[in-house]
């Protein structure tokens, strides 16, 4: 009986305190709020300026970039310049409803961006835009 009584008179309430836990989820959280937008990734493209109209467009796009070394991106992916048809033309795959935007860096010879614009209305491309700066405001 003695073992009986001491479990009643020093019952433990087991309980959970959740507030310690709840502030350091906050706090993580509010850590990745702040930097996710930090953490984008992508190609740096000095693109030209060019007084024009915003283009909006739907979540699918294609965007070809050619870097001021003379590398070629199809959204993102690196391409050889003899692939890149090839890369292109399967990426694309005859779906004319869906936009292409080209980006060249403002250091690249005109002939390297005029190959692959040709590649690209080879491919069928019907919806071609090119991506510029706007021009700074006075």
């Amino acid at each position: 009986m003695s073992r009986r009584r001491a479990r009643r008179k020093g019952a433990l309430k087991s309980s959970l305190d959740l507030t310690n836990m709840i502030d350091v989820v906050f706090t993580l959280l509010i850590i990745f709020m702040i930097t996710a937008p930090m953490m984008t990734q992508g190609v740096q493209v000095d693109l030209p300026q060019a007084e024009a109209k915003n283009v909006e467009t739907d979540n699918e796009m294609i965007q070809v970039i050619v870097t001021k070394e003379n590398k070629i991106f199809i959204n993102d992916m690196e391409v050889a310049e003899v692939d890149f048809a090839q890369k292109f033309d399967a990426l694309f795959a005859g779906r004319k409803e869906i936009p292409v935007f080209v980006s060249g860096d403002r250091d690249v010879p005109y002939g390297t961006v005029m190959k692959v614009i040709t590649q690209v209305q080879k491919a069928g491309v019907v919806k071609l835009g090119f991506l510029t700066e706007p021009l700074p405001k006075e």
